[in-house]
């Protein structure tokens, strides 16, 4: 048989299976080439990025600019156009651009949870309405005959949709299983890249506010003396008794 007689002989349950086809196979397409160019490039992108990061912070925002249409040069540049944040900002800036990304590659996840629940409910369901049809038409003095022969054609012809069914929800299982490990691959590579980012960062800003916060204090001294100093009211002179004459 051919694919439209398999089609035809599957019943009115097929129709919706190949529409849940469609739609699975559109979204993995479209994941596997959204996941194709991110690990093809992120790894280039956050060798990149962190080298610069030692020597000269302003080179490093400049790259990770130019790699904001990856995801992982979203998630660096999110701190780094920072106008000198401290480090918690610096943190906060990271984590929650993280959770962005994640959430964005996460979809289409429940377009292949809704195929993997209903395919094969739809399959049952067109072997059930088969099996409906086709006992209906059988009677007791045809079994045994070339006519309950035609019955039991018919039966095997039902199970059709639910093989049909078990077909789409199993492909769409197993490519999203595939998506959900290259998310959780993700998560590791986003808190590495940040962590390392991070302590940069903080090595940097450490030096540079301890030499603000080392010249502070001697600044106030002298101030603090000269102020003083003027505050210091003149000593007054002790008048004796007045001996001048009358």
């Amino acid at each position: 048989m051919d694919v439209i007689e398999i089609f035809r002989n599957g019943g009115p349950a097929m129709l919706p299976l190949l529409a849940l086809s469609i739609l699975s196979l559109s979204v993995i397409i479209e994941r596997l080439w959204f996941w194709f160019r991110i690990l093809n490039q992120e790894r280039e992108i956050v060798n990149r990025i962190l080298y610069a990061a030692r020597d000269n912070w302003a080179g490093a925002t400049q790259l990770a600019k130019r790699a904001t249409d990856q995801p992982i040069g979203r998630f660096l540049y999110a701190p780094l156009r920072l106008s000198r944040p401290d480090p918690e900002l610096f943190r906060l800036a990271l984590e929650s651009t993280a959770e962005d990304e994640l959430a964005a590659m996460r979809q289409g996840e429940k377009i292949l949870e809704a195929v993997i629940a209903l395919a094969p409910l739809l399959g049952l369901l067109g072997t059930v309405l088969g099996l409906i049809r086709s006992l209906r038409n059988i009677r007791l003095g045809d079994l045994g005959t070339a006519s309950a022969a035609g019955v039991t054609l018919g039966i095997g012809e039902s199970l059709i949709s639910t093989a049909a069914g078990l077909v789409v929800a199993i492909v769409s299982l197993a490519f999203y299983r595939l998506f959900q490990a290259f998310v959780v691959n993700q998560v590791k590579v986003f808190r590495k890249a940040g962590s390392e980012l991070e302590v940069l960062y903080r090595q940097t800003w450490g030096d540079s506010s301890a030499d603000i916060q080392s010249a502070t204090p001697r600044t106030n001294i002298v101030q603090r003396d000269t102020t003083e100093g003027y505050r210091i009211p003149p000593r007054s002179e002790k008048k004796g008794p007045d001996t001048s004459p009358l």
